[in-house]
């Protein structure tokens, strides 16, 4: 049963729901345009806020409902944060596409929003500050999650849940490792700036 559960997040987190709608609407391939990425924020700098919203929220859906159903269902602790990593992974290597996705952003703060909504609360404000200042939708995500695990301990003392921030925090920076080397070059987009096309 514990197999059959993480197998089902990972199924449920790869549902490529930036690729869909970005398909349905314009017919075109998210994964060809911008970043290549099918999450929130290519799909934003692509079409706008009205798809990103949508694409933002169901990927959201896609970490914290994994978490609660198998929470409530078996409570079982580490069960839970194992469908919520197996989720995540799904949104970052699809099977459907390719094991081509998203950036795992969403998911992991779905799960997060369940699991630990004061830290992931914090961590927000922490992205929001970083966004603000600097204008780089990838230093604030990568400070914001890099910051999570560290308010788990403060506020929580879960030793489980901050190896899971870590894990996340690095899956997520190596999916933005491209990001990364743009930031170190000065090439990286800002926040509202838009793709052609």
């Amino acid at each position: 049963m514990k197999v059959f559960l993480i197998l089902a997040s990972y199924l449920i987190g790869a549902i490529p729901s930036g690729y869909l709608l970005v398909k349905l609407k314009t017919r075109k391939d998210i994964r060809e345009v911008g970043s290549g990425s099918t999450g929130t924020t290519n799909v934003f700098r692509y079409q706008g806020w009205k798809l990103a919203i949508p694409v933002m929220l169901i990927d959201i859906s896609k970490g914290f409902f994994p978490a609660f159903f198998t929470d409530r269902w078996f409570q079982d602790k580490e069960l839970t944060l194992l469908v919520v990593l197996a989720a995540v992974v799904g949104h970052c290597f699809p099977i459907y596409l390719k094991f081509k996705g998203g950036k795992g952003v969403a998911t992991s703060a779905g799960g997060f929003l369940y699991l630990a909504p004061m830290p992931l609360l914090l961590s927000l404000l922490v992205m929001v500050i970083i966004l603000f200042l600097f204008r780089y939708v990838s230093l604030a995500t990568l400070t914001g999650l890099l910051v999570f695990p560290l308010l788990v301990l403060i506020i929580q003392q879960n030793y489980n849940l901050f190896s899971l921030g870590l894990i996340i925090f690095f899956l997520v920076a190596w999916r933005h490792k491209d990001n990364i080397k743009r930031l170190l070059t000065g090439t990286e987009r800002k926040f509202g700036e838009k793709l052609n096309g």
